[in-house]
């Protein structure tokens, strides 16, 4: 498999390949999903974020057609989850559970072709895609022999059979290692340049960060935001930290700079200072550190992580 790195970059068009429309799913008194709307552009990668029990898995399911939502509607590929040409239009939908269930006296070429007759799919996709995730040399051991990162691309395998549009991938680099995780990033790339639409979910934010065009963070069953991280950032108005190297004897000449910048705040760490800004002083604060000339060392900007903006949004 391909080591690139997937980097964000806009969604493939606004034909909308995912649809909810105050969508509604009541438990009794809990609102697991309570009127959510939410569209995913056709080639788009999204992310779904919230705490345990924000109605993430609730509305997965939904979308699924695994569930049947209590009121609103639901549209994949333009196919509504509760019509009856649905059950045709699963075909075009790979999904990935947080779970995978796998039988263990199976290999994992036989499970590979039990799910594609299960989906219709040609057998013949079977070792292709297997090499694909790279357990080619691992096709014909039984499943009880993989590693949980093994077991997890194997799940992997079989939502790619049947070529679908449409991916819905939950907690899917559960047990995978670092380079795993790029490889599986990297054929999802190469599935977006195809106008694959993915919609996933990770409680590893700082996967995500880099790796999605946009994602809405949820909370108590409802979207509390929706956008591309940036666009989250300047949203929540999230200060910039700027760490300064210096000398221990150069950072008074730093700190009277920075007091002339409204706004701006510093802290003496053991390298020299953190300075927190607006994002619109960064010019302003920049401008003032030239004073320092040599003086200052080095300077690194920091953006607040997926992880500051999903705390700002759900806290």
């Amino acid at each position: 498999m391909a080591n690139t790195t997937l980097v964000s970059k806009p969604a493939a068009g606004t034909d909308p390949a995912i649809e909810t429309r105050a969508a509604v799913k009541h438990y009794g008194a809990v609102h697991a999903v309570d009127g959510v709307d939410l569209t995913v552009a056709r080639g788009e990668i999204f992310g779904l974020i919230g705490h345990n029990g924000a109605g993430k898995s609730t509305l997965f399911k939904m979308m699924l057609g695994l569930i049947e939502p209590s009121a609103g509607q639901i549209l994949v590929n333009g196919v509504s989850v509760a019509g009856r040409d649905f059950r045709a239009a699963r075909r075009s939908i790979g999904y990935l559970p947080e779970n995978v269930v796998l039988y263990d006296n199976l290999s994992g070429l036989e499970t590979l072709r039990f799910f594609a007759k299960l989906k219709g799919a040609p057998s013949a996709q079977c070792e292709p895609t297997l090499a694909r995730v790279g357990l080619a040399d691992a096709a014909r051991r039984p499943v009880r022999e993989y590693s949980k990162g093994m077991r997890q691309r194997l799940g992997f395998a079989q939502a790619l059979l049947g070529a679908p549009r449409v991916l819905f991938l939950d907690e899917p680099t559960n047990g995978l290692d670092p380079q795993a995780i790029r490889d599986f990033y990297a054929i999802l790339h190469d599935l977006q340049d195809n106008g694959v639409t993915i919609l996933i979910t990770s409680h590893i934010l700082a996967e995500l960060q880099e790796r999605v065009n946009r994602l809405a963070i949820m909370a108590a069953g409802r979207i509390q935001a929706i956008g591309s991280v940036q666009a989250l950032r300047d949203q929540m108005q999230m200060p910039l930290v700027l760490a300064l190297r210096l000398a221990p004897h150069d950072v008074a000449d730093a700190q009277a700079f920075i007091q002339t910048v409204s706004g701006a705040t510093s802290i003496q760490t053991a390298e020299g200072l953190h300075v927190s800004c607006p994002r619109q002083s960064k010019m302003v604060v920049l401008g003032a550190l030239a004073g320092l000339g040599t003086k200052l060392l080095d300077l690194d900007i920091q953006e607040p992580s997926l992880e500051d903006v999903f705390f700002g949004f759900s806290d």
